[in-house]
């Protein structure tokens, strides 16, 4: 992924966020080492709180990785007073590498772990949740965008990561699966009068939508 934002810019934001754990720090030079894609300290922290000031108690992740997200999601459950945060991957590799690293940080009796596809996971789910966070493949959003509309709370978030995909939304010529199904889902919620929605430029676009019924 190439950061559209200058240097100094996200520098500048990732300084701005209260120190982490050691682990969590560690997690973080680990994506940058393997170029493995994790939302980083600012989304990671935007995520953190936009949960707590809405006081998730139920969250679920549509694509977790290696638990880096979820680790966000469950220190604000965990101080939001308890609940559950769904971690959902496709590689029982990485659902077992985020199960060791999220018990060492103390929240096991919160998180649930399933291996699988994600929007197939969340269909499958019963009642609703106050927070999802979507980050699976690109072409897939606006399928899941469908899905969340059911499974979310009114007056519940969704998150979704990637929303300017590294300027390639902007290049008319650009018309991968992928970049188009960013813009099918951007589109989908932006004039749905039943989300309140808006990109948040930090990183590689965090759109937020409230839903409102």
């Amino acid at each position: 992924m190439m950061d559209i934002l200058s240097t100094q810019f996200s520098d500048y934001l990732n300084n701005l966020v209260p120190p982490r754990s050691t682990l969590i720090q560690e997690m973080e030079d680990r994506a940058e080492k393997e170029g493995f894609p994790i939302i980083g300290p600012a989304c990671g922290h935007v995520c953190y709180q936009i949960a707590r000031m809405t006081g998730a108690k139920r969250i679920f992740e549509l694509g977790s990785g290696f638990g880096y997200s979820t680790a966000w999601f469950a220190k604000a459950v965990m101080e939001n007073g308890g609940g559950e945060v769904h971690h959902v991957v496709w590689e029982e590799s990485l659902s077992t590498q985020a199960k060791t690293a999220l018990d060492q940080l103390g929240y096991s009796q919160i998180i649930q772990y399933s291996v699988g596809e994600a929007v197939a996971a969340l269909e499958k789910e019963s009642g609703e949740f106050d927070l999802i966070f979507c980050d699976i493949d690109k072409e897939a959003y606006p399928q899941a965008v469908k899905v969340v509309e059911k499974k979310l709370r009114p007056g519940g978030v969704l998150i979704v990561d990637n929303m300017l995909w590294s300027g390639r939304i902007f290049d008319d010529k650009d018309d991968s699966a992928e970049t188009n199904g960013i813009r099918e889902a951007t589109g989908m919620l932006a004039s749905n009068d039943n989300w309140i929605t808006s990109i948040l430029p930090i990183r590689d676009g965090l759109l937020l939508a409230l839903k409102t019924v």
